[in-house]
């Protein structure tokens, strides 16, 4: 039997591939999206119930909070778990050096985390500058611990990934 293909189903065919490629590279992006935001979320609310207990202690367990004070400090852990996690997405665009990268991540997490910071009391309210200044500190020095974590933990992979390559 003679198989032949003419010019228009190949187009077809073309494009089915395409298609299939795209929604295949959409899934593993939604995928990676929704790990990378949970983990961030996970991480935000893991430093706010460890924070909470340090102050819990340093207040001698007196440290108390009303005018829904506590469920306003969960959802802005949230919103900073998220200004954290959707940006990592930026580390699968291959056409950024990776300073820019790490700019666009860590810069959008932490203006997201300041303006968190002063709306749920963080920050400011009745507390001194200094203190203010010195927790926004602290949480950002954080944040680059964190993240330095995760850049250890995938340049290791890579690390295995490369002599498993060289091992064939």
């Amino acid at each position: 039997t003679d198989v032949r293909i003419t010019y228009q189903e190949n187009i077809c065919l073309s494009l089915k591939n395409i298609w299939d490629y795209r929604r295949t590279k959409m899934r593993e992006t939604m995928k990676n999206l929704t790990k990378n935001t949970i983990t961030s979320i996970g991480i935000a609310l893991t430093v706010f119930c460890v924070t909470g207990m340090v102050f819990d202690i340093a207040y001698d367990g007196n440290f108390s909070l009303d005018n829904y004070q506590f469920s306003k400090m969960v959802i802005g852990c949230i919103i900073v778990g998220l200004g954290f996690g959707l940006p990592t997405m930026i580390y699968h665009k291959d056409n950024l050096p990776m300073p820019c990268k790490i700019i666009i991540h860590m810069g959008t997490g932490c203006i997201i985390y300041t303006i968190v910071a002063y709306t749920v009391g963080w920050i400011g309210g009745t507390s001194s500058i200094l203190h203010g200044i010195i927790a926004a500190i602290f949480q950002i020095a954080l944040a680059f611990i964190i993240w330095g974590g995760f850049m250890l933990h995938y340049r290791n992979d890579v690390r295995k990934m490369n002599e498993k390559i060289k091992e064939l």
